[in-house]
């Protein structure tokens, strides 16, 4: 095996190919704000204790803001959410308060925000953040959760662009 140092682009290209789910976490900052930031990175950590983690970008300016209150929901979005996806993806200019202006959700138990139609949805609290290369990786313990009765076409990042997963009609 060589140590010789990996291309990031082809870096990128290459994990491109591995589909992931899409998924929009949430929260509020010390005031009661609202903040949310799209996430591909998410994974199912642990059946006993209910753990979920995620990896933000150490540059994210908005995961710190979630992070105030303790608490974070993750929100699993439905195929044709696009304009949720990439209106959370981009960081927002410095001052700008337009990420939920128009969007209508409702309060988790934890009141971090739900979005609307989304296909399920985890409340956590905070159970660990550790440093993970440019990213940190964030586990939190299942606090409450929902899903969609009728939830059939999942939205996924695949070659970097959202597509959809349906499930076949049952026979």
């Amino acid at each position: 095996m060589s140590d010789a140092p990996i291309d990031p682009r082809h870096f990128r290209n290459v994990l491109g190919h591995f589909p992931t789910g899409v998924t929009v976490v949430t929260g509020l900052d010390a005031s009661g704000k609202p903040h949310g930031i799209t996430i591909g990175s998410f994974v199912s950590v642990s059946l006993d204790p209910p753990l979920v983690g995620f990896l933000p970008g150490l540059s994210s300016r908005s995961w710190p803001l979630i992070a105030q209150s303790g608490s974070f929901c993750v929100n699993i979005l439905a195929a044709g959410q696009d304009e949720l996806c990439w209106r959370f993806a981009k960081e927002p200019a410095e001052g700008e308060d337009g990420r939920f202006g128009g969007v209508d959700w409702k309060k988790a138990p934890s009141g971090s925000p739900i979005l609307p139609g989304v296909i399920g949805w985890i409340d956590c609290r905070i159970d660990s953040v550790s440093d993970a290369g440019d990213h940190l990786f964030v586990v939190g313990r299942v606090q409450q959760m929902e899903h969609a009765e009728n939830a059939d076409d999942a939205m996924v990042f695949f070659r970097g662009k959202v597509a959809s997963v349906a499930m076949p009609p049952a026979s």
